[in-house]
């Protein structure tokens, strides 16, 4: 064998060494390219990808307010036709009656939203081990603690702003009915928009919905969360039962029912959260609490941290956990 032919073989076999290490640095370089991308953008897709693959989170939410909507028209009729037959209703107390279900409203789809989101923090981590989905879901250059923030984002940020979004609809079209109720028994419509200060009452249920609802009850949501991870069999049970025992001792041992009043606050933002919607259902503006004055109570960011623990410990779980 020439040295000629002896180099080309060593050419050969460099050219085909290559060629066998090249596909794997490829491979590996590749899921660090796809993660590579913005964190915003990243963000975004993995919570549509929660709202696409959970499409009651929303539906819920609107079945409520399109069932109210039905019964509210057939409660405008009852009064149109009581109108002709008891012409002695006085306008104010027309009026107050027309007010009375806007607060009832904001009321269901507030209670659906907060069910909805119970609900799905409690089957999102599970869910995916149950069905084997946390497979394919773990082979994505997605980690944990994105995916385990997208799916906390779901209860405490989207599910507020959207109950918000459907409460505003709901109720500007109660406005418009009732506005035409009015008209048809002959009576004016400016004492009931007055008396709705409906841009107000607007701004209020933002602020309600957003921090009461939203930031205040994240603490739950991140408990929920941990115990979809955590839990192998009933995960409503382990949610439900650690609480309920722990409230069920204080109460034996000093007769005291705080841990039970704390997590109630939580769900109704405590005095500060009734004092808001008294505040904005009114028209004394000037006692409107506003962000401000959450924003420096301890009792939220103590929340916040118990939370961001709850989550840290979820994304260390996950990290580990795979199909039941």
């Amino acid at each position: 064998m020439t040295s000629s032919q002896i180099r080309n073989g060593q050419m050969t076999s460099d050219k085909m060494s290559s060629q066998s290490v090249m596909p794997e640095s490829t491979l590996r370089s590749r899921p660090i390219a796809e993660a590579a991308l913005p964190a915003a953008r990243l963000m975004y897709w993995s919570v549509r990808r929660e709202l696409w693959e959970n499409r009651w989170i929303y539906v819920a939410p609107v079945a409520m307010s399109a069932m109210f909507l039905f019964g509210f028209s057939i409660s405008l009729i009852h009064m149109l036709v009581m109108k002709h037959a008891a012409p002695w209703l006085d306008p104010t107390q027309e009026s107050e009656l027309f007010r009375q279900p806007y607060e009832v409203a904001e009321n269901m789809v507030m209670a659906s939203a907060i069910l909805v989101g119970m609900f799905y923090s409690i089957d999102a981590l599970y869910g995916e081990r149950r069905d084997r989905s946390i497979l394919f879901w773990k082979s994505l250059p997605v980690s944990d603690a994105f995916t385990v923030l997208s799916k906390a984002s779901i209860p405490i940020v989207v599910l507020p702003l959207l109950a918000f979004v459907i409460t505003v609809l709901t109720q500007w079209l109660m406005l418009l009915m009732s506005s035409a109720a009015l008209l048809a028994m002959g009576l004016n419509v400016t004492a009931l928009w007055y008396r709705m200060s409906i841009a107000h009452t607007w701004v209020m249920l933002l602020f309600h919905f957003f921090f009461i609802h939203g930031l205040s009850q994240a603490p739950i949501y991140g408990w929920l969360l941990l115990i979809s991870v955590a839990a192998r069999r009933a995960p409503i049970l382990w949610a439900v039962l650690p609480p309920l025992a722990i409230g069920f001792a204080e109460k034996a041992a000093f007769n005291t029912t705080r841990f039970g009043t704390m997590i109630g606050d939580r769900f109704t933002g405590g005095s500060e959260g009734v004092t808001t919607m008294e505040a904005g259902r009114s028209m004394a503006t000037m006692t409107f609490l506003g962000p401000a004055h959450f924003l420096i109570n301890p009792g939220l960011w103590i929340g916040l941290a118990i939370t961001a623990a709850f989550l840290a410990a979820t994304v260390r779980l996950r990290r580990y956990r795979g199909p039941i």
